[in-house]
């Protein structure tokens, strides 16, 4: 409910308004510097241009993008972030085995924990970021924090328990709060693509063209590779004063440049494999392209002769192909030849739909899609949850499967990191199952998404749903049983589970970042440098991030001398983070030959353990690299 003025109209402001309906390019957003509130502010240098036929002198005209705050996103996008990623194994599915991760937590903090580790690992991102339609919202990051209060904040969430907030037309800041709040998570996404890395970016007219720019900014123009629209609902008895809407766009942008992509053949597309010979049973059918060619540019070697029944055939200008490959082809019964009315033969090669092993051929995915629909993406959802309506327009299944299918650089990888910061329902997780389950595939899945609470009205809510995470765990759980229980003989060694983590605080307190700042007072009742309601398997968490293990990496244990060892990836990290480490427990981890080695620096049982630990090591296991936490 709207609160009442109480004062007189703002007259500059209306003045401000009529201006925008003459001359909308010339009104724009700035701070007011008495309040540091934005406003709108006529451009009067533009304004006067617009009103006079003789050009204004003024400032250097350059091209550029930018809005208010802009450089406060990018120096949000660069700072660190003292946060953890803190393991929950009671939500997980299949912890100990799994590759793939549920993250919950603000995606930007998240993204800089992961930054670090995940640098250039990642193939794919796709996003269905807010649309900006004026009833969504947007993350809510307070540019007016110092430095220190946002490090001791971030990750931190209101008494609501999210860091959203609505972002409607009416509060002077509509683009601009939505260009800051996506601009700095691309640009930190954009250092975990692999160099031949894509991401797709959902979006809808409200803020295409802004996203554009952003993208251009971040990826480099010459980095977009398609804006894609799809047509994504049906449009049947709607209402409007105008056109009927039935599409968005998703906007694909690389890494670095990408010489091809291809894609399997949608049914429209291999319905023109038509033509029929003895290959048909094994290859689909076939269609015919032409092999004489107009084109400009002579090429005396592709202008010779070739004989048909007696007949020879001398092209209108000269072959597509080189003799020998043509020559080969005919001797395949893979050339077409149809004596025309004029007694001239038309020659074409027969394209097969499906090569010799029954695979269908690849062709260039079209700019234009034509459904999956959202309702289908709806009706999805409902039929897992029982036909309740626990999370409607969510992203139809197939719709990612056709992207994660995408082959670049004609590399038939189907073994990657798929990353999704914004994943609500996590159709990106029930898509990658559904596609490694069709082609056999190990592609793994990282879903990021704020613990954002659902509407106590909601059917969700109702359901026992109190926030989006625990819709897109449960829909994970629920997809990947249905996966397996529809096809068990292929899926036995499916990977349809998945390790929760939670984003929080750092695992340490102040001292262990700025123990300068800590009174001699202090000291004693901070000899504990880790907090109090960290476990040991946080702390291993928080460890291998730093130290560039992956979060889905094999995690066995072992105790020693009651002391629980936990051995990473097979040795690339060994840790321990018991009290009253003795030497037996420090002779076992290095005898295990570990890349790293951590322990904390209030382990040792006694000084004696703490003078033998680099010596053990040194006789032992001379490369590991030992740490203190």
């Amino acid at each position: 409910m709207d609160k009442l003025r109480m004062q007189s109209t703002n007259g500059v402001q209306e003045n401000i308004g009529k201006i925008q309906s003459l001359f909308p390019d010339c009104v724009t957003e700035t701070i007011d510097e008495r309040t540091g509130e934005l406003v709108r502010k006529v451009d009067f240098e533009k304004l006067q241009q617009n009103l006079s036929d003789v050009i204004i002198s003024g400032r250097e005209e350059r091209y550029q993008f930018t809005w208010p705050d802009k450089k406060k996103a990018i120096l949000l996008a660069n700072s660190p972030v003292n946060a953890a990623l803190r393991p929950c194994r009671e939500e997980s599915v299949d912890f100990d085995n799994t590759q793939n991760l549920y993250i919950e937590g603000d995606n930007l903090d998240v993204l800089k924990c992961l930054k670090e580790t995940y640098l250039h690992k990642v193939k794919m991102i796709y996003i269905d970021p807010p649309y900006n339609t004026g009833n969504d919202f947007v993350y809510e990051d307070d540019f007016a924090e110092s430095s220190a209060e946002y490090l001791a904040n971030s990750g931190q969430f209101d008494e609501q328990g999210n860091r959203l907030v609505t972002n409607t037309e009416s509060n002077g800041r509509f683009h601009t709060d939505w260009l800051n709040m996506i601009y700095p998570r691309l640009k930190v996404a954009r250092d975990l693509l692999t160099d031949d890395g894509v991401i797709f970016i959902s979006i809808d007219d409200n803020e295409l063209e802004n996203l554009k720019r952003v993208c251009d900014e971040i990826f480099g123009e010459e980095n977009r590779i398609e804006t894609i629209v799809w047509k994504n609902k049906y449009g049947a008895g709607a209402y409007t004063v105008g056109f009927i809407s039935v599409h968005e766009y998703i906007l694909c942008y690389s890494k670095k440049k990408i010489l091809d992509i291809t894609s399997e053949l949608d049914e429209e597309s291999q319905s023109v494999y038509s033509k029929r010979d003895e290959k048909y049973s094994i290859r689909g059918g076939y269609m015919t392209q032409p092999l004489m060619t107009n084109s400009l540019g002579d090429r005396p070697n592709l202008m010779y002769p070739i004989e048909h029944n007696g007949v020879v055939i001398l092209p209108r200008k000269q072959w597509v192909w080189s003799q020998d490959r043509l020559q080969t082809a005919i001797d395949n019964n893979e050339v077409e030849f149809n004596l025309q009315k004029d007694g001239t033969y038309s020659v074409r090669s027969k394209a097969y739909l499906k090569d010799e092993r029954g695979k269908i051929r690849r062709g260039k995915p079209l700019s234009l899609m034509s459904g999956p629909f959202n309702q289908d993406g709806t009706k999805e959802v409902r039929r897992l949850f029982d036909g309740k309506s626990i999370f409607d327009f969510t992203k139809p299944v197939s719709l990612i499967q056709k992207l994660l299918a995408l082959q670049i650089n004609n590399s038939p990888d189907n073994d990657f990191v798929v990353l999704d910061f914004f994943s609500g329902s996590a159709t990106t997780a029930h898509a990658v199952m559904q596609l490694n389950a069709e082609d056999g595939g190990n592609r793994k899945f990282i879903m990021v998404q704020l613990p954002e609470l659902t509407d106590e009205k909601s059917e969700a809510y109702k359901a026992g749903y109190k926030t989006i995470c625990e819709i897109g765990k449960e829909r994970i759980r629920r997809a990947g049983k249905k996966i397996k229980e529809d096809s068990p003989l292929t899926t036995q060694d499916l990977d349809t589970g998945f390790r929760v983590l939670k984003l929080d605080s750092t695992n340490m307190e102040g001292i262990y970042y700025t123990p300068k700042d800590i009174s001699q007072a202090d000291i004693f009742l901070l000899v504990n440098n880790v907090k109090s309601d960290r476990t040991a398997e946080d702390l291993l968490f928080q460890v291998m991030l730093e130290l560039g293990a992956m979060l889905d990496s094999k995690i066995a244990t072992e105790v020693v001398a009651g002391k629980t060892i936990y051995n990473v990836a097979d040795g690339y990290l060994v840790a321990c983070f018991d009290k009253d480490v003795t030497d037996e427990v420090v002779t076992t981890i290095a005898k295990m030959h570990p890349l790293y080695a951590v322990l904390r620096d209030t382990s040792m049982a006694n000084d004696s353990t703490a003078t033998n630990f680099e010596q053990l090591f040194k006789t032992y296991s001379p490369d590991t690299v030992t740490k203190i936490l």
